[in-house]
């Protein structure tokens, strides 16, 4: 067997079960290492990534639907948020930023916030934090929903790495948010693979995905996330955040420094 099906499996696996606890698929952290380490080409990374999405994300998905975790509406607010904003963003992605030193330049620009974010919140003690007003709005929910989507479509990352902290920092249980973030990552990433087939049927160059690499990828993601959902309210949600955190701020600051260098 390709030692690189062998290795995206493994990566998958240990990805998801890390990160599929808070809410994140783990595409996000993904992303680098199919650049880097497997060599898939841009734009392709994104499609392989949102296949990794698709593969991965009912692992964690039914198990969490086995807890009762998706009774509430929240994951159907932010599905139909999500779904319009992944298809325009395919769009752009494939259009608009082709190249490799942009498209390194946006996953800094994605990863540092996101790891600072979620380090400071593991850091700070809960009784110093700013007060949170809870759940947002209807309209802002679905507003904020639509922007994630446009990015997510665009990193190949479904959203739920965004929409996570973002929930949770207005004072959202996890346990609550994981799930609704995993179901909107899950079916922005299915309609987001489909719209790149489309894609790369009209448009020149690497479009389609790798699908033995994202099946590969996918399938330890499917485990992984299982587990992970499994695991969920036996984690230390402080130390398992930090981790998160450094782990995107590190990456983020790689992609800077490789594109600025």
């Amino acid at each position: 067997m390709d030692w690189t099906l062998v290795a995206g499996l493994v990566a998958g696996l240990l990805i998801a079960t890390v990160t599929a606890p808070v809410g994140v698929s783990g595409a996000v952290f993904l992303l680098p290492i199919q650049l880097s380490v497997f060599g898939v080409p841009n734009p392709a990374v994104t499609p392989t990534n949102l296949l990794f999405n698709v593969v991965a994300g009912p692992g964690a998905l039914w198990r969490y639907r086995h807890d009762g975790a998706l009774r509430d509406g929240l994951a159907r607010r932010l599905v139909l948020g999500t779904l319009p904003g992944v298809v325009l963003g395919a769009a752009i992605r494939v259009y608009a930023l082709p190249g490799p030193d942009v498209f390194r330049l946006l996953i800094a620009a994605l990863l540092l916030p996101l790891g600072l974010w979620l380090s400071l919140r593991a850091l700070t003690p809960a009784h110093h934090r700013p007060p949170h007003t809870g759940e947002l709005p209807p309209h802002t929910l679905t507003g904020l929903a639509l922007v994630v989507g446009v990015v997510g479509g665009i990193y190949g990352i479904g959203g739920g790495s965004l929409l996570g902290p973002i929930l949770v920092g207005r004072g959202l249980p996890v346990a609550r948010v994981a799930p609704a973030a995993l179901a909107a990552t899950f079916a922005t990433s299915l309609i987001g693979a489909v719209a790149y087939a489309v894609l790369s049927l009209v448009s020149s160059g690497d479009v389609a995905p790798d699908w033995w690499l994202g099946l590969a990828c996918g399938t330890g993601g499917l485990i992984g996330g299982y587990l992970g959902a499994r695991l969920q309210p036996h984690l230390p949600e402080r130390a398992l955040r930090l981790l998160l955190g450094t782990l995107a701020t590190a990456l983020g600051a790689l992609y800077a420094a490789q594109t600025l260098t």
